[in-house]
């Protein structure tokens, strides 16, 4: 007998039973104790150390960051459950003061080793075993790092410096409530709600719904803007000025290990190829009934009425489709579940979005829904449990080297949404719904694969705008004429989304970071077309790329698989994929 699944929040329990309990101290305690202890490895680092040495060292090392992830863990997991209370937030600011004290009292061996010679450190990085990529990968930053009390400054500033806006921003934009009248009926709603309706058969609700979001982020767009300004001038200042980075881009682009060239490719391509979407929005306003998609209306649904979802009867459709692929994929997702470790409700104050959470290699992680019946609820379900798969599938790895470089976390994720889907239209008689289910995938590749890209467009120029003195009045115009480049003739755009970029939490909090979105959902299409042509034998290939985790170099797992994606080439591939996809939804329509 399956087991049945019901929304509830989620258990902490497996990290520690209680914020204020004996473990929680116990733990604080260790990590003092064995960070002191590691203090004095700091003589043993020279030139004539043996491969023993630097492995029972990387090991201390290893012990010590479990603990401090462990334990910011809880405190982000805490807070995200419920980001209006005060003691977690208490707890969070806690920890990130502790994780940067404990990044400033260790720090001395990443400089040691990016600071070793050539002849002595490629030795010890063939001999490292699972920690070789990281080991190799420290030294990518040479060129880029400060001297030891330089660097302890960075680390003891960013704790109140650009980590508190940060904190800020979300408790700012988490208390937000919106209200709008559905029905006959006003009523206050949390983002997560209010972004249910623009996915609706309404077009004035989904007009008033996006009304109402950018005239509650308008109002606020003053003081959040200048939050950004500061984060872009922290970062400038951080990234460019002191550790001598070719451009902002540049830093993101080294953390993810891929070249600039790269991804100045993979940009230049999706500008290039906005003409796709344009014909699919073309096409959506026909059948919907409109001359012309308004910015409102972009996710609106094809069918009259929209199929909805049980919680129970989502979860089941997910498990399956991982099933199909690979039992083990569903063995794994069915562990998010049983450990409840999964947060379904919506309450207000609760972070909203969705997240997958992964704190150390043998605990399973933590994911975040708001989950409200819709299709792309149960997509969001797919795609979370996808990364939680992805992490379980790397949980060999050490903590240093389970996590997949930025670009390639995304690949589970999206690659779990298409197997979803595939479920969702082979189990589906209607063909109004077949082929909803369609628009709905392509409506999903353009707001992981155009949207994204725009973004970090976007943030290039802004990044810019700031460092050449613009206001946040002038930085919201740029925004819009971003909007206007995307759509095209396609679509008409309202000027209160010149408020959109304030309400991304992505640009704040990780410059540079949405360009994984698009980099990862074009190479899911091309891996997906590739599943389809070579079926069962591309199920290894592809499980050694998630099982590898973060252990090898993204450009040494994709030539492995045969992608180059140092090609325009490639990048176009992808959208010719989504030019399949119109085509076909042209010939159902």
């Amino acid at each position: 007998m399956s087991p049945t699944y019901s929304q509830k929040s989620w258990s902490l329990n497996a990290l520690y039973p209680s914020h204020n309990g004996s473990e929680i101290n116990a733990a604080f305690a260790e990590l003092e104790a064995q960070t002191a202890e590691f203090e004095k490895k700091r003589s043993l680092l020279t030139n004539k150390i043996s491969q023993s040495e630097l492995l029972t060292i990387a090991a201390a090392l290893e012990s010590l960051h479990r603990i401090a992830y462990r334990l910011a863990g809880y405190a982000g997991l805490w807070f995200a459950a419920d980001t209006q209370n005060q003691e977690a937030l208490g707890m969070v600011m806690r920890t990130e003061q502790l994780v940067s004290e404990i990044s400033n009292r260790t720090l001395f061996f990443s400089l040691w080793w990016k600071d070793l010679p050539d002849e002595t450190a490629l030795p010890l990085i063939e001999g490292a075993g699972d920690l070789r990529y990281w080991l190799e990968e420290m030294r990518h930053f040479k060129p880029h790092t400060l001297s030891e009390p330089e660097e302890k400054i960075i680390n003891t500033k960013n704790v109140t410096g650009v980590n508190a806006l940060s904190t800020l921003y979300d408790s700012i934009t988490n208390r937000y409530v919106f209200k709008v009248e559905v029905e006959g009926e006003t009523k206050e709603m949390t983002r997560g709600e209010l972004m249910s309706l623009v996915r609706g058969s309404d077009p004035d609700l989904r007009a008033r719904a996006y009304q109402e979001l950018y005239r509650v982020y308008g109002e606020d767009a003053s003081i959040l803007g200048q939050i950004y300004q500061t984060v872009v001038r922290d970062w400038r200042n951080e990234e460019v000025t002191l550790r001598k980075h070719k451009s902002p881009i540049s830093a993101r682009n080294l953390a993810n290990d891929l070249p600039d060239e790269v991804i100045e490719t993979l940009l230049e391509t999706c500008r290039q190829n906005t003409a796709v979407f344009e014909r699919f929005f073309k096409l959506k306003a026909r059948l919907i009934g409109m001359d012309k998609l308004r910015r409102y209306d972009i996710y609106a649904p094809v069918a009259k009425a929209e199929k909805p979802y049980a919680y129970d009867s989502a979860a089941d459709k997910v498990l399956e489709s991982f099933r199909k692929f690979d039992p083990r994929f569903a063995q794994l997702a069915e562990r998010v579940f049983a450990e409840d470790h999964l947060d379904s409700e919506v309450r207000k104050g609760k972070s909203s979005g969705a997240f997958c959470s992964t704190i150390n290699p043998d605990l399973t992680p933590w994911v975040l829904l708001n989950y409200q019946g819709k299709a792309d609820d149960v997509a969001t379900m797919a795609h979370e449990l996808g990364h939680a798969i992805h992490s379980m599938l790397a949980e060999h790895h050490s903590q240093f080297t389970q996590h997949a470089n930025l670009p390639l976390a995304e690949t589970a994720s999206t690659f779990g949404e298409m197997m979803l889907v595939d479920q969702l239209l082979a189990e589906e008689s209607d063909a109004a719904v077949r082929r909803d289910l369609l628009f709905r995938q392509v409506d999903d590749a353009y707001a992981t694969i155009q949207r994204q890209a725009f973004f970090a467009l976007f943030e290039k120029q802004a990044h810019q705008m700031v460092i050449d003195g613009a206001s946040v009045d002038q930085i919201s115009e740029a925004y819009l004429d971003n909007l206007k480049a995307q759509f095209g003739d396609a679509v008409e755009v309202a000027d209160e989304f010149k408020y959109e970029w304030v309400s991304i939490p992505h640009i704040f909090q990780v410059p540079f970071y949405v360009y994984a979105y698009a980099f990862g959902q074009l190479l899911v299409l091309a891996l997906y077309k590739q599943f389809k042509a070579e079926g069962e034998s591309f199920k290894p290939k592809y499980i050694r790329l998630l099982s590898a985790g973060g252990s090898e170099a993204p450009m040494t797992l994709l030539d492995e698989t045969g992608v180059d994606v140092r090609k325009s080439a490639f990048w176009q591939g992808g959208f010719d994929v989504l030019k399949e996809m119109v085509d076909a939804l042209e010939k159902l329509s």
